[in-house]
């Protein structure tokens, strides 16, 4: 997950992200202010804990409130400071100057943020809804001043002639372009209504993110007896049971939902009503008219986007967001996504018909239906492979993958190594943290894992920081990765599914990138560089999950100690390409669904959802009846609240390159600690500080080439 700096604290606050702004003595409050906040407010002094760790055991819920309005008062001045400086402009006085604000702001926003995201309740989501509003005014406030823009504008002007190093020259043109993007050049009437817009938007995001987390812990799916839950495995009952134990349903079992429209007990599960309930469930959340509904939230920020966008000056609202991202335009992505569309529906239908003569030859008189997709699909696998997924289970037990697989895995490419504390404070009981270490023994960061699903913690997985790297200040990161893993009963181990395993190592990429950020200014840092550039790092390192070397070190039988079959490792890499046609067109699927709301100009916006995503998805040519999206628009977070409108394209984008570079690693040894040191050099440690494809280019030594991701997704020759 993307890690925004101070300078996106709104979108920030809807990610759970964070952002970090370095304590900096020119700009720190009054000593008497900060003594008397080290007894009263934990938020509004510097943590004394290593790495300025945060103090969890002191933060409380009414430090918030009073935290922010300091924080935002405190960070006014200083902006103000800055803009009525009476010193003609320089680097220093301006650019360098705004890097070193905003500190007490930025800590109390990155811990709240990633509270609220992992751990909410009644209290802090109020606190969000309350809060949206006023810091999207103090963040307009910030980008529309007009003495201030003046000043970076005229930076800006004469910038190659200030003898600024590399990464000095690109801190201030992000700046530049930031303040421009988000209006700087407006006239006052039309600022007035930008900030009404962002006001009202950042509302919205608010509201989605609640009422999606509402809805799908609603949407929970009881089921009376443990017979209706034939083809789950023993942990997955037990599983069941606690959480309906949890909801006061003793006797009964639950089934929560993710946040995807597929549900993981679909592919087991032998009750066909069964399937189709959660289906259902699942798919139609947000549609019911109850507390619930997102429709008109969904509309509505649609609406308020595409009218933001023509009043920057753009077409559409993707228009303005992709200007800033590494596609450029609304043409390039949409040239992609049409260029793989067809042959992942092609291979698709294939995969259908393929088990609908399953369902046929076993005698069952129906079409093939949504809800029985995953469970005829692991059929097929077994028929084609002699491969059933669920044997894997067993050798993909938690604490194996995480110590012998991810940090393994870390420590043969880059030589890291990793020790558990005890000492430092966490905000769940689920929540540990790692310290972790350079091969020269020398202290890189810490790193925390909170890895289990709970109904206060929003759905998905991602990464966060709570200190950003910086060498202005010498800070080391801090980052966390989280995931919603069925958390099992009391004393049993957590067997984790496939993509469980894969998500591990996925966001243990993001964390990869944001320990590894070695740049100067805080802007620049970690995980700051475009969305669709930002999931490349972290799926290049899902390649590591079943590198042989990787595997057989973790991938043991968490009963009997025996490593995985061979047999059974050479049916994972044989049925790798295996329902392809159905990831890639349920991915495809919501990318062209984000794209569609996101390219409507302005009075455009219809109001009936479904109908427009009916339409959407049938001029694309992705509306497979048996596929729906994988997110569909009432609770597709990514795009409503969570920072990635008008990229949900990135992961297939970011894929290109991932693609590109696993065949680099392949083609140049594979697990090699000097291909780590070279990734890690080009690529990982820059943050932002370069040009994101000049950083490819780099370490390629051309542009991307297409072809990797094609045979990965079985896509080459498809018609």
């Amino acid at each position: 997950m993307r890690t925004p700096h101070f300078f996106a604290l709104v979108s920030a606050l809807a990610l759970g992200a964070c952002t970090t702004v370095p304590t900096s003595p020119d700009t720190a409050p009054p000593v008497e202010a900060a003594a008397e906040a080290v007894t009263v407010n934990p938020l509004l002094v510097e943590s004394t804990l290593p790495y300025r760790y945060p103090h969890f055991d002191r933060i409380r819920d009414e430090h918030f409130v009073p935290a922010f309005e300091q924080g935002m008062s405190w960070n006014r001045a200083e902006i103000d400071a800055i803009a009525s400086n009476p010193e003609p402009p320089t680097f220093e006085n301006t650019i360098a100057a705004m890097e070193r604000t905003g500190d007490a702001l930025g800590r109390a926003n990155r811990i709240f943020s990633n509270l609220n995201a992992t751990d909410t309740n009644p209290t802090r989501q109020q606190i969000q809804k309350d809060l949206a509003p006023k810091l999207a005014a103090h963040q307009d406030a910030i980008y529309l001043d007009g003495t201030l823009f003046a000043r970076i504008d005229g930076l800006h002007g004469r910038r190659a002639t200030l003898g600024l190093d590399s990464e000095s020259l690109r801190l201030l043109e992000r700046y530049h372009t930031r303040f421009v993007r988000a209006g700087a050049r407006l006239s006052e009437a039309d600022k007035d209504k930008l900030r009404t817009l962002n006001s009202e938007l950042a509302s919205l995001a608010t509201e989605f993110s609640q009422k999606v987390l509402a809805g799908t812990n609603a949407s929970a799916v009881a089921v009376d007896t443990a017979a209706e839950l034939d083809g789950l495995s023993p942990e997955a009952v037990s599983a069941a049971a606690e959480a309906a134990r949890s909801r006061g349903l003793d006797g009964k079992y639950v089934i929560a939902l993710q946040n995807t429209s597929g549900q993981p007990p679909l592919s087991s599960l032998t009750n066909r009503a069964l399937r189709e309930r959660i289906w259902r469930a699942s798919v139609q959340r947000g549609t019911h008219g109850d507390e619930h509904d997102t429709r008109a939230t969904v509309a509505r920020t649609a609406t308020l986007r595409a009218e933001r966008a023509a009043l920057l000056g753009h077409r559409d609202h993707a228009s303005w967001v992709l200007e800033d991202q590494t596609a450029r335009t609304t043409q390039t992505v949409n040239e992609m996504l049409e260029r793989l569309a067809p042959a992942a529906v092609a291979n698709a239908r294939r995969e259908a018909a393929d088990m609908q003569k399953i369902i046929d030859a076993e005698g069952g008189d129906f079409q093939l239906q949504p809800w029985d997709w995953a469970f005829y699909a692991e059929k097929l696998r077994q028929q084609r492979y002699d491969f059933d997924e669920t044997r894997l289970k067993p050798y993909f037990e938690l604490e194996r993958v995480l110590h012998d697989g991810v940090f393994f895995a870390a420590n043969q490419l880059y030589g890291l190594s990793f020790s558990e504390r005890h000492d430092l404070p966490v905000y769940h009981p689920d929540v540990r943290v790692y310290e972790v270490f350079n091969a020269d023994g020398s202290p890189l960061g810490l790193f925390l894992t909170d890895l289990y699903a709970r109904e206060s913690k929003r759905g998905g997985a991602w990464m966060n920081s709570y200190v950003l790297q910086s060498g202005l200040y010498g800070t080391r990161p801090v980052v966390a990765n989280h995931l919603n893993i069925p958390k099992p009963p009391e004393g049993q181990p957590t067997l984790m599914t496939y993509d469980e395993a894969n998500t591990l190592f996925h966001e243990f990429g993001h964390a990869l990138h944001g320990l590894f950020s070695n740049v100067q200014w805080p802007l620049l840092a970690a995980t700051q560089v475009p969305r669709d550039f930002v999931e490349y790092p972290s799926q290049v390192n899902e390649m590591w999950m079943t590198w042989p070397e990787i595997l057989r070190n973790y991938a043991v039988h968490h009963e009997t100690g025996e490593p995985m079959p061979r047999e059974l490792v050479d049916k994972i890499e044989a049925s790798k390409k295996f329902n392809q046609g159905f990831a890639t067109t349920e991915y495809l699927a919501a990318s062209l669904l984000d794209q569609a709301w996101h390219q409507l100009p302005a009075g455009q916006v219809p109001d009936e959802v479904e109908a427009f995503e009916a339409r959407a998805l049938a001029g694309a040519g992705v509306a497979v009846p048996e596929i729906p999206p994988r997110y569909r628009s009432t609770y597709f977070s990514h795009v409503f609240s969570g920072g990635y409108s008008a990229g949900y394209y990135s992961y297939i984008w970011s894929e290109v390159l991932d693609a590109d570079t696993v065949a680099w690693f392949e083609e140049s040894g594979g697990l090699k600690r000097e291909l780590g040191d070279r990734f890690r050099d080009v690529l990982l440690s820059r943050g932002g500080s370069i040009d994101a494809m000049e950083m490819f280019r780099t370490l390629r030594g051309r542009d991307p080439d297409i072809t990797p991701l094609l045979e990965r997704r079985g896509l080459v020759g498809v018609e």
